[in-house]
C-alpha cells in the first residue's frame, strides 16, 4: 500500500509541474499558428506551425545563411553567406514568399544575434534545426533513423543475450521464464501500444502531430483528446517503469535483477522499433492484438500464482503437490 501511495503521489506531483508548462514561443503567433495566404507556385502554402520570434537550435553540423535578399540569389547575382554551427540558437525574424524560386518558394530570415542574421529556404531550415524545447528535442531524437538503428542493434544484442541465458541457465526473462510480477509484462505491452498509437497519429493526423511537435506539453488536460491519450500513455510508461524496477529488485537478487532489467530493456526497445515501423504499413494493428493476447496468456498461464504452499511458503499456480517441498496442498 505504501508503494502505491508513493507512486500516486509522484504522478500527481509530475502532473502539477507539467500543468505549469509555459509556452515561451507563442509571441507573434495567432492561435499558435501562422497561415500563409500568398500565392505559392510550388503548392507549399497552408498552415505553418511556427512564426516570428519562434526559437530553434541547429542540430546539423552547419547551416548556411544568405546575407542578401532572396531576390538576389534567385537572379543569380553575387551574394555573400554566413555559416552557423551545431548548437547555435536561432530566432525567426521574417518570411518571404518567392513564387519564382524553383527550389523552395518560402524563405525564412533567422538571426543568431543582432549582428548575425540571414535568409534560408524553409525546407533546408527545418531539416537543419529543432525547436528550442526539451520535449521537441526528445521527439526529434527518437524519430531519427540513426537512433532507430542504434536501438535495433542494442535490442538485438540484449535479446540474443537473454535467449542464451534462458536455454543455458534458466534466467528470468519477461514473457518466458518470468517473475511473479505483472509490471514488466505490462510495461512491454504499454510501450508496444504507445508505439502503435504514435505511428497512427503520424499517419492519420500528421498536422496535429506537427502542431504538438512545435508546441509540446506534458499536461494531458490541455491537449486534444487524441494527444491527451498519447501523453497519458507516456506517463503510464513512467509510472509502470518505476513499479517494475522496484518489484524486480524485491523479488530477485541484485545480479539477477540487473540481468532481468537488461532483457526487459531489450524487449521494450524491440517493441518500440517493431510496432512503430510495422504500423506505417498497417501490419502493426493485428500484430499488436496478437502480442497483447500472447503477453496476457503467458502471464496468466505461467506467472500468475494464486496459492501459497502451507509448508514452505512458495507461491503456487494451482493446488496439489508442491514442486519445492513435496507437501500436498488441498
Amino acid at each position: 500500500m505504501q508503494k502505491i501511495s508513493a507512486i500516486f503521489f509522484l504522478v500527481v506531483t509530475c502532473l502539477f509541474f507539467s500543468g505549469c508548462y509555459h509556452n515561451k514561443y507563442s509571441h507573434g503567433l495567432v492561435n499558435n499558428t501562422v497561415i500563409i495566404h500568398e500565392a505559392d507556385t510550388l503548392s507549399r502554402h497552408g498552415v505553418r506551425h511556427y512564426g516570428r520570434n519562434y526559437n530553434f537550435v541547429i542540430k546539423r553540423d552547419s547551416l548556411i545563411l544568405l546575407r542578401q535578399q532572396p531576390e538576389e540569389s534567385i537572379s543569380n547575382m553575387h551574394t555573400d553567406s554566413i555559416v552557423l554551427y551545431k548548437g547555435n540558437h536561432l530566432v525567426v525574424a521574417d518570411f518571404r514568399i518567392m513564387p519564382s524560386d524553383r527550389v523552395d518558394s518560402v524563405w525564412v530570415q533567422v538571426a543568431r544575434d543582432q549582428h548575425t542574421f540571414g535568409w534560408v529556404h524553409q525546407t533546408l531550415l527545418l531539416q537543419s534545426v529543432v525547436p528550442d524545447d526539451p520535449i521537441s528535442q526528445f521527439i526529434s531524437v527518437f524519430s531519427d533513423t540513426h537512433t532507430l538503428i542504434f536501438l535495433f542493434l542494442i535490442s538485438l544484442i540484449a535479446i540474443s543475450y537473454m535467449l542464451h541465458h534462458i536455454f543455458k541457465s534458466g534466467a528470468k526473462v519477461v514473457h518466458f521464464n518470468d517473475i511473479d510480477s505483472v509490471y514488466p509484462a505490462l510495461l512491454a505491452t504499454i510501450i508496444a501500444a504507445s508505439a502503435t498509437f504514435y505511428s497512427s497519429i503520424q499517419l492519420f493526423a500528421a498536422d496535429m502531430w506537427q502542431q504538438y511537435y512545435y508546441h509540446p506539453s506534458l499536461n494531458p488536460f490541455t491537449l486534444s483528446p487524441i494527444l491527451a491519450l498519447f501523453v497519458s500513455s507516456v506517463w503510464a510508461m513512467i509510472v509502470v517503469s518505476l513499479a517494475a524496477v522496484d518489484d524486480i529488485f524485491n523479488k530477485l537478487p541484485f545480479g539477477q535483477a540487473l540481468l532481468y532489467l537488461g532483457g526487459l530493456a531489450g524487449v521494450c526497445a524491440a517493441n518500440y522499433i517493431v510496432f512503430s515501423i510495422s504500423t506505417i504499413y498497417y501490419i502493426g494493428y493485428p500484430l499488436l492484438i496478437a502480442y497483447i493476447c500472447f503477453a496476457a496468456y503467458r502471464y496468466v498461464k505461467y506467472n500468475h500464482f494464486r496459492y501459497i504452499c502451507g509448508a514452505c511458503g512458495h507461491r503456487l499456480s494451482h493446488k496439489g503437490r508442491c514442486p519445492y517441498c513435496g507437501a500436498m496442498n488441498d
